[in-house]
């Protein structure tokens, strides 16, 4: 004979619905931060860019991310719903405060990790773009004892031996390895301090700029420098840039980003245009 029986159902529906409540007056009872308003059109056409970009050079897939701080108040940020970045357009964009809740939702769902921006932008008030991706050339140092480090002048901007995020330090073994709330994206911006990239130890990496095509910039190059370094690697000992060279050359390199956007930019948008 079941124990299962309509009663039995009925109590523990009951029960389900009691725990849900103070959550769901919770929910009901925060307001909707207020909005910085409307962003210049010119960033939100630079964010949708990035996120074709992006997709075009294999930097994002289905997954990942990239947000811009908004121009109008430094705690707002910009950041498309739930989709998958090839596919962003303008009416996409949403606004956010620095905790990763929505201005106006509109019934429009959020990227699970949009805490690794929030906490980026309370923590480094340099930062304008923060870039999240899987790009599989990373992956391998951030989970080996090998170090992400520049091995050419396109990358200086990795500085030296890069950073790695790891989440059993702080929160245990048993997350999904996911960035799902304030805390944990407190944790990730600490770990990154003042560098400009830094890895997630069996997900992926993070890369920041002042703005969007910078981020993007330094996204696109720590893939490639990860790709390189592995290779070299095969070769036998690797002479990496010193401190020094690595200094200059992203001045250098920082500095000719126009070059490198309209590269990109033109490209992405051929093979797919924004709709």
């Amino acid at each position: 004979m079941s124990l299962y029986t309509p009663e039995r159902r009925g109590f523990l529906l009951a029960m389900a619905a009691a725990a849900l409540e103070p959550a769901v007056a919770r929910a009901q009872a925060a307001p909707a931060p207020a909005s910085a308003g409307p962003a210049s059109p010119a960033l939100i056409e630079d964010l949708v860019t990035a996120n074709r970009i992006l997709s075009d050079q294999g930097i994002v897939d289905a997954f990942g991310h990239v947000s811009a701080r908004h121009d109008k108040n430094p705690e707002r940020f910009l950041l498309s719903r739930n989709l998958s970045p090839g596919v962003v357009t303008a009416a996409d964009i949403m606004e956010y405060d620095l905790d990763g809740n929505p201005v106006d939702a509109r019934g429009r769902l959020s990227y699970l990790e949009r805490f690794i921006h929030g906490s980026i932008y309370r923590a480094r008030k340099d930062v304008g773009s923060v870039v999240h991706s899987h790009s599989a050339g990373v992956i391998p140092f951030g989970v080996s004892e090998t170090p992400l480090q520049p091995i050419y002048h396109m990358a200086g901007f990795i500085g030296g031996p890069a950073p790695v995020f790891e989440i059993t330090d702080t929160f245990g073994p048993s997350t999904d390895m996911l960035i799902r709330d304030p805390k944990m994206g407190a944790a990730l911006a600490a770990v990154l301090g003042q560098r400009t990239v830094v890895l997630m130890r069996g997900h992926g990496s993070v890369a920041v700029g002042p703005n969007v095509r910078l981020a993007v910039m330094h996204a696109i190059y720590t893939e490639a420098n990860a790709r390189l370094q592995a290779e070299a690697m095969k070769l036998g000992k690797v002479h990496y840039l010193n401190a020094a060279e690595a200094a200059k050359t992203q001045a250098t390199n920082d500095g000719q980003v126009e070059r490198a956007w309209g590269f990109w930019r033109a490209k992405a948008l051929a093979a797919n245009p924004v709709r």
